[in-house]
């Protein structure tokens, strides 16, 4: 096991830095998470609002719950977890380095934080795209579900990857990429259990990164990593980049 000073000097002097994050490091922005204690999938079951198969049965139930997901995030606020995975983003890129940011998170607070190497690995639910002609467009902050395509008039779906879907084209193999080639990775709030995204620590630490865990729990990634902080996102990037 490493220790703090070693991440921290690793961090300093790398050249590449890939991050992976999950729902754990919004969960202090007041987005609910999924699959711990109090996750979104213990009171709603995933077959009836996250699949093709539920959106076509019934699209206007999906939209309901989509829409109360979406006040949850237009109401949310970057927390200083993010801010810091932006300012680390920054100090990176002005050495002269890499730096790609994959996030299994939906609600956009990446961006609002300032991150701009970025891929939304499961889409952005404040975004819809047509059932019809595939546009994307932002959604308005205020809409009745289900929205109309605002070029072709068809309903449009949320623009997010339901179980099932395949991830938006070139995010895996941009993710892929920036996981094979880092000299550190990171992997905040994340269970290390959806698939493809958990594969990215592990192609990390086979491909010789620097593998730094934050969560406040074991995960199937803890046995690998370099360093495994029981911390939620926010104290952990604090104690992570103290001093940098």
């Amino acid at each position: 096991m490493g220790s703090l000073e070693e991440a921290r000097k690793r961090l300093e002097e790398a050249r590449k830095v890939a991050v992976l994050t999950g729902a754990g490091i919004s969960k202090p922005s007041g987005i609910p998470t999924f699959r711990d204690a109090e996750g979104l999938w213990k009171e709603f079951n995933p077959l009836e609002y996250a699949t093709p198969e539920a959106y076509a049965k019934d699209p206007e139930k999906v939209w309901a719950w989509y829409a109360w997901r979406i006040a949850k995030v237009r109401e949310a606020r970057p927390n200083p977890a993010h801010q810091a995975l932006a300012e680390l983003e920054r100090r990176v890129l002005e050495r002269g380095g890499e730096f790609l940011l994959v996030t299994q998170n939906v609600d956009g607070l990446h961006a609002r934080a300032g991150s701009r190497n970025l891929v939304e690995l499961h889409g952005n639910i404040l975004r819809a795209r047509c059932e019809a002609c595939g546009h994307r467009f932002p959604l308005p902050e205020a809409f009745t579900p289900p929205p109309s395509c605002p070029r072709c008039g068809h309903r449009a779906r949320p623009d997010v990857v339901w179980f099932g879907e395949f991830l938006p084209e070139g995010a895996w193999e941009r993710a892929v990429r920036a996981f094979s080639e880092a000299d550190v990775a990171l992997v905040i709030g994340t269970s290390a259990e959806v698939e493809p995204a958990a594969s990215l620590g592990r192609i990390a630490y086979a491909s010789g990164a620097y593998l730094v865990e934050l969560n406040p729990e074991p995960t199937p990634l803890t046995p690998l990593a370099h360093l495994s902080l029981r911390m939620g996102a926010v104290e952990g990037m604090a104690v992570l980049l103290e001093g940098l």
